[in-house]
Protein backbone atom coordinates (compact mmCIF):
# COMPACT_ATOMS: atom_id res chain seq x y z
CA UNK A 1 0.00 0.00 0.00
CA UNK A 2 1.47 3.33 -1.03
CA UNK A 3 1.45 6.26 1.34
CA UNK A 4 -0.74 9.27 0.69
CA UNK A 5 0.90 11.98 -1.41
CA UNK A 6 -0.05 15.56 -0.58
CA UNK A 7 1.01 18.43 -2.81
CA UNK A 8 1.54 21.81 -1.18
CA UNK A 9 2.16 24.58 -3.72
CA UNK A 10 4.59 26.75 -1.77
CA UNK A 11 5.45 30.33 -2.70
CA UNK A 12 6.81 31.54 0.63
CA UNK A 13 3.67 33.44 1.66
CA UNK A 14 1.93 33.24 5.02
CA UNK A 15 -0.95 31.44 3.32
CA UNK A 16 1.34 28.78 1.90
CA UNK A 17 2.76 28.20 5.40
CA UNK A 18 -0.79 27.82 6.77
CA UNK A 19 -1.48 25.17 4.12
CA UNK A 20 1.75 23.38 5.07
CA UNK A 21 0.90 23.58 8.77
CA UNK A 22 -2.49 22.05 8.06
CA UNK A 23 -0.92 19.20 6.09
CA UNK A 24 1.52 18.62 8.96
CA UNK A 25 -1.31 18.56 11.49
CA UNK A 26 -3.04 15.81 9.48
CA UNK A 27 -0.09 13.43 9.65
CA UNK A 28 -1.51 11.53 12.64
CA UNK A 29 -4.68 10.71 10.71
CA UNK A 30 -2.76 8.28 8.51
CA UNK A 31 -1.24 4.90 9.30
CA UNK A 32 2.03 6.23 7.98
CA UNK A 33 2.90 9.89 7.51
CA UNK A 34 1.91 11.23 4.10
CA UNK A 35 4.63 12.11 1.64
CA UNK A 36 4.55 15.87 1.36
CA UNK A 37 5.46 17.30 -2.02
CA UNK A 38 6.43 20.97 -1.98
CA UNK A 39 6.14 22.69 -5.33
CA UNK A 40 7.44 26.17 -6.01
CA UNK A 41 6.43 27.64 -9.36
CA UNK A 42 8.54 30.42 -10.81
CA UNK A 43 6.93 32.67 -13.39
CA UNK A 44 8.77 32.45 -16.70
CA UNK A 45 10.76 35.68 -16.92
CA UNK A 46 12.93 35.01 -19.94
CA UNK A 47 11.37 35.05 -23.35
CA UNK A 48 12.03 36.44 -26.77
CA UNK A 49 15.17 38.54 -27.09
CA UNK A 50 16.15 38.20 -23.42
CA UNK A 51 17.78 34.87 -24.25
CA UNK A 52 20.07 36.66 -26.70
CA UNK A 53 21.70 38.51 -23.80
CA UNK A 54 21.43 36.05 -20.89
CA UNK A 55 22.49 32.42 -21.04
CA UNK A 56 20.03 29.64 -20.25
CA UNK A 57 22.29 28.55 -17.39
CA UNK A 58 22.03 32.03 -15.84
CA UNK A 59 18.26 31.97 -16.24
CA UNK A 60 18.06 28.50 -14.66
CA UNK A 61 20.26 29.67 -11.77
CA UNK A 62 17.87 32.59 -11.23
CA UNK A 63 14.83 30.26 -11.05
CA UNK A 64 16.64 27.84 -8.75
CA UNK A 65 17.90 30.60 -6.42
CA UNK A 66 14.48 32.24 -6.06
CA UNK A 67 12.71 28.89 -5.71
CA UNK A 68 15.09 27.69 -3.00
CA UNK A 69 14.72 30.99 -1.11
CA UNK A 70 10.92 30.65 -1.18
CA UNK A 71 11.07 27.00 -0.05
CA UNK A 72 13.57 27.56 2.78
CA UNK A 73 11.05 28.18 5.63
CA UNK A 74 8.96 25.14 4.65
CA UNK A 75 11.98 22.88 4.32
CA UNK A 76 13.34 24.07 7.67
CA UNK A 77 10.04 23.27 9.37
CA UNK A 78 9.77 19.82 7.81
CA UNK A 79 13.43 19.01 8.54
CA UNK A 80 12.95 20.01 12.19
CA UNK A 81 9.94 17.68 12.44
CA UNK A 82 11.79 14.93 10.55
CA UNK A 83 8.87 14.44 8.19
CA UNK A 84 9.32 12.86 4.76
CA UNK A 85 9.03 15.32 1.89
CA UNK A 86 10.30 16.15 -1.55
CA UNK A 87 10.52 19.50 -3.21
CA UNK A 88 10.52 20.64 -6.79
CA UNK A 89 10.92 23.98 -8.54
CA UNK A 90 9.04 24.42 -11.82
CA UNK A 91 8.79 27.29 -14.26
CA UNK A 92 5.49 28.30 -15.80
CA UNK A 93 2.01 29.52 -15.07
CA UNK A 94 1.27 28.56 -11.44
CA UNK A 95 -2.18 26.93 -11.76
CA UNK A 96 -1.36 24.97 -14.92
CA UNK A 97 1.98 23.86 -13.49
CA UNK A 98 0.42 22.79 -10.18
CA UNK A 99 -2.26 20.70 -11.90
CA UNK A 100 0.25 19.13 -14.30
CA UNK A 101 2.71 18.28 -11.51
CA UNK A 102 -0.12 16.74 -9.45
CA UNK A 103 -1.03 14.49 -12.39
CA UNK A 104 2.56 13.51 -13.14
CA UNK A 105 3.30 12.65 -9.51
CA UNK A 106 0.05 10.79 -8.82
CA UNK A 107 -0.88 13.18 -6.04
CA UNK A 108 -3.80 12.15 -3.82
CA UNK A 109 -4.62 15.67 -2.63
CA UNK A 110 -3.55 19.28 -3.17
CA UNK A 111 -3.53 21.48 -0.07
CA UNK A 112 -3.68 25.24 -0.70
CA UNK A 113 -4.57 28.39 1.17
CA UNK A 114 -7.94 29.81 0.22
CA UNK A 115 -6.90 33.43 0.10
CA UNK A 116 -4.35 35.98 1.25
CA UNK A 117 -4.76 39.31 3.00
CA UNK A 118 -6.27 41.50 0.30
CA UNK A 119 -5.02 43.54 -2.60
CA UNK A 120 -3.32 42.27 -5.71
CA UNK A 121 -2.01 39.16 -3.93
CA UNK A 122 -5.54 38.11 -3.04
CA UNK A 123 -6.71 38.66 -6.61
CA UNK A 124 -3.81 36.68 -8.11
CA UNK A 125 -3.93 33.88 -5.55
CA UNK A 126 -7.69 33.66 -5.88
CA UNK A 127 -7.37 33.22 -9.61
CA UNK A 128 -4.69 30.55 -9.14
CA UNK A 129 -6.86 28.68 -6.63
CA UNK A 130 -9.90 28.89 -8.93
CA UNK A 131 -7.92 27.60 -11.88
CA UNK A 132 -6.36 24.75 -9.85
CA UNK A 133 -9.87 23.74 -8.71
CA UNK A 134 -10.91 23.64 -12.36
CA UNK A 135 -7.83 21.78 -13.67
CA UNK A 136 -6.93 19.34 -10.88
CA UNK A 137 -7.88 15.71 -11.27
CA UNK A 138 -7.50 15.04 -7.54
CA UNK A 139 -9.21 16.61 -4.50
CA UNK A 140 -8.11 20.13 -3.59
CA UNK A 141 -8.32 21.09 0.08
CA UNK A 142 -8.54 24.83 0.73
CA UNK A 143 -7.22 26.04 4.08
CA UNK A 144 -8.17 29.39 5.62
Amino acid sequence: MKSCRMLIPYDGTEGAMRALDYAISCRDLYCEPPMLLLLNVQWKVASGNVKLFISQDTINDYYREHGMAALKPARSRLDALQLPYRYHISVGTPADTIAQYAREEGVDQIVMCRKEKGGLQEFLLGSVVSRVLHLAECPVLLVR
